[in-house]
């Protein structure tokens, strides 16, 4: 677990609760049956209660530690079991830090998704895109990333995993303009399978909340954001309907690796960058097989 002397409290029980995932995730249960202790102390001394935090970070932290500190207590279950109870905890402290974390949980954290936004260092913000992919830009707010990749092997030797991206100076062949209702409508099909997909959601009950946390998301970026896309519909003008095509009709230049790693093949992909003076966002459904 890497602990930044600089995070505040909030950041650093994040950290910890992210380790502790990851922990649960690679360890093998057998050997947990007497060293899940092991996993479960909390790092006092990185996350003081009422230092550096007051009013409702102080509170978010009191009870996020309360949360914690019963884990040792659950009795032995099924490590499917105990892990949702970790993965649980860490999503809800997660949306209880913010709007956006929750609005990035709720619409895309149950697909094969990857969501983050880095700092905009560069005039040609294509290269910010490649620093986010690769993983080497945080967010400039400390706000949740979606990255399934995250601790993937396959990253030890292609780090931006999935993605093979193609050098900047090829992205104003593969990328086109979006408007905000566009754009708001591609993170809303994200929601969707690439495949057989039973609920569109032009036709959910829920299709506006879907949408609304669609312009949750890209509100952070501001009404000066220009969004692009690698959608081939985008290519004939600014405004395509992703809500009537759906996930599975969108045809799209791809940015991922052709390659079969891990037993998966990635066919189908729809991304969406959004970039203000200040930051990049990059946002991006995978197809798997």
């Amino acid at each position: 677990m890497i602990l930044r002397a600089a995070q505040s409290p909030l950041d650093l029980l994040d950290t910890h609760l992210e380790a502790l995932s990851d922990a649960l995730w690679d360890a093998h249960w057998d050997a947990l049956d007497d060293g899940t202790d092991a996993l479960l102390p909390i790092p006092e001394p990185l996350v003081p209660v009422g230092e550096g935090v007051d009013g409702e970070d102080d509170e978010l932290l009191s009870w996020a530690l309360g949360r914690l500190r019963t884990l040792p207590a659950i009795p032995h279950q099924s490590k499917d079991a105990f892990q949702l109870e970790v993965g649980n905890l860490l999503a809800e402290f997660r949306s209880r830090r913010s709007p956006w974390n929750a609005a990035a949980l709720r619409l895309l954290d149950d697909n094969y998704t990857f969501v983050a936004t880095g700092p905009r260092r560069h005039k040609d913000w294509a290269h910010d895109v490649l620093a986010i992919m690769h993983r080497s830009a945080p967010d400039p707010r400390g706000w949740i990333r979606l990255d399934w990749d995250r601790t993937n092997t396959v990253r030890h030797t292609m780090p931006a995993y999935p993605f093979d991206p193609p050098a900047a100076s090829r992205f104003p062949d593969l990328l086109h303009r979006l408007d905000e209702e566009a754009a708001t409508a591609a993170l809303a099909v994200m929601t969707e399978e690439w495949q057989a997909e039973p609920a569109p959601v032009r036709s959910r009950p829920d299709r506006d909340a879907v949408l609304t946390d669609a312009r949750t998301l890209l509100g952070r970026y501001g009404p000066t954001a220009c969004y692009w896309t690698n959608a081939m519909a985008a290519a004939s003008g600014p405004d395509p309907d992703f809500l009537t095509s759906g996930l599975s009709g969108s045809r799209s230049h791809s940015f991922l690796t052709g390659e079969y790693l891990n037993g998966l093949d990635l066919l189908d992909d729809l991304g969406l960058i959004a970039v203000n003076e200040d930051e990049v966002g990059v946002f991006w459904s995978i197809g798997a097989y």
